[in-house]
Order: C-alpha cells, then sequence, then structure tokens
C-alpha cells in the first residue's frame, strides 16, 4: 500500500478509504517537518506546522487539483504555513542559535559531536537569512527537489528559482566562511 502514487492514495481517501490518509502522513511526515524546521529553526514550531498541515490536508482534501503534483500541494501549504509562522514570531530577522539543534550531542563520540556542531552551525546561519532564502535552499538542499520542483512548490519561475537559490548561497556561504 505505501507504494501507491499519491494520486492514487488522494483518490483512495477521497472516496472515503480511512487508511489512505495515514498512509499520506507516513509519506510526507519527515520530509515535511524537515521543511518546516529549516524555515523555523525551532522543533516545536514545525512539529506544530506539520501537524496544521496534516489537518489541513484532511479537511481539504476536496481543494485538491489532482492534475498538479501532490507533494507540490502538500509542500506549499507547509512552506506557506512556515513563513507566516516565521513572520508572526518575527523571525524574519537574525536569531540566537537554538540550542535544541546540539541538544544531545555532548555523549556522542567526537566524530559525532563534531557533526553536531557543525549542524548546528549550518541551521543557525540559515536563521540568519530571510524565510524566502531559508525556503529555497531547504528545498533544494535539504528535500533534495529539483528546480522545476521546487517553482513549483513556491508557484514561482525556475529561473527565479534559480536567481534565488545563487542569491541565497553567496548568503549562506559568507556566513560559513570559517568552515571548510
Amino acid at each position: 500500500m505505501d507504494k501507491d502514487p499519491d494520486e492514487a492514495l488522494v483518490a483512495r481517501y477521497r472516496s472515503g478509504d480511512p487508511a489512505a490518509f495515514p498512509a499520506l502522513v507516513a509519506r510526507y511526515q519527515r520530509p515535511i517537518y524537515n521543511a518546516a524546521y529549516r524555515v523555523l529553526g525551532n522543533a516545536e514550531d514545525a512539529a506544530d506546522i506539520t501537524q496544521e498541515v496534516f489537518l489541513r490536508i484532511a479537511q481539504r482534501i476536496e481543494d485538491y487539483d489532482a492534475s498538479l503534483r501532490f507533494f507540490s500541494w502538500i509542500y506549499r501549504i507547509a512552506l506557506n504555513g512556515a513563513i507566516d509562522l516565521a513572520r508572526r514570531n518575527g523571525r524574519e530577522e537574525p536569531l540566537e542559535d537554538d540550542e535544541s539543534v546540539a541538544a544531545g550531542t555532548a555523549w556522542e563520540p567526537e566524530a559525532g559531536v563534531l557533526a553536531g556542531e557543525r549542524a548546528a552551525r549550518v541551521q543557525g546561519a540559515l536563521m540568519k537569512l530571510g524565510v524566502e532564502d531559508r525556503a529555497v535552499l531547504a528545498l533544494r538542499h535539504f528535500s533534495e527537489l529539483s528546480y522545476r520542483e521546487i517553482a513549483d512548490v513556491l508557484a514561482i519561475q525556475e529561473k527565479t528559482v534559480k536567481s534565488r537559490l545563487f542569491e541565497a548561497r553567496l548568503r549562506i556561504r559568507e556566513l560559513l566562511r570559517d568552515l571548510h
């Protein structure tokens, strides 16, 4: 069942199959959470956005246009929610490093600690960028979407995706220039 294409799961859910929705949640929960976390930099807020996304989908599945890719629709809902929350919380501006990112690394071997510190630095640098930069970088480098898929998710042209990525990469490279 978990190998069903998204559209088949959506069709099954729309027609009243209660097992289809948990399959969609299982398929997208982690990617949606990760995308929201990269934009928000806060685990609790990312979990809230993830939950809200699935509630919206459950309530508004009839709004989904089957001529579009489902993952683009769900990612757009998630990113819009994360960006809106970031703006409401005043996180458009740089934040302090999120301590929850580095939590739990003190008892790991040295390599694990170094990897955790590096991940915390990358997340801290992401949080110093604007939400649009964070969104495009998260979709490309953490969710591994193509330029076309990012354009679909963000409802922008592919050349705009490339331009935003170029500029965001320059900004994050400058913030992380001491990491080699």
